[in-house]
């Protein structure tokens, strides 16, 4: 069983740069899909993005293509999450998890971090 950690969120202004990290712990990612949700207030959840452990593949959503990068340090077995320009609709607890996915099915990942909550102020 992988246990994740997140670290990483806070409160940004609008155009700012976060990133958030997701640590495992008990096993490696190994082959595994690591992803990114996030529930925006009164939302439901969405997919951000997603790292294929195996081949470095990875997959967004179109609303952070080109704002968001997902990439991993293999020697940390860590997923990073390196958000940049951000808007105020990014507002959201965002989550990591680890699964065989596909990508986007929330349903497909097994493991889930604790959520760091990302605010950004307009």
């Amino acid at each position: 069983q992988v246990q994740l950690v997140q670290t990483g969120g806070g409160l940004v202004q609008a155009g700012s740069s976060l990133n958030l990290s997701c640590s495992a712990s008990g096993r490696t990612f190994r082959t595994m899909l690591v992803g990114w949700f996030r529930r925006p207030p009164g939302k439901e959840r969405e997919f951000v993005a997603a790292l294929r452990w195996g081949d470095g593949g990875t997959s967004y959503a179109d609303s952070v293509k080109g704002r968001f990068t997902v990439s991993r340090e293999s020697a940390k077995n860590t997923v990073n999450l390196q958000m940049t320009s951000l808007k105020p609709e990014d507002t959201a607890l965002y989550h990591c998890a680890a699964g065989v996915g596909p990508p986007a099915w929330v349903k497909g990942y097994t493991n889930w971090g604790q959520g760091t909550q990302v605010t950004v102020a307009s």
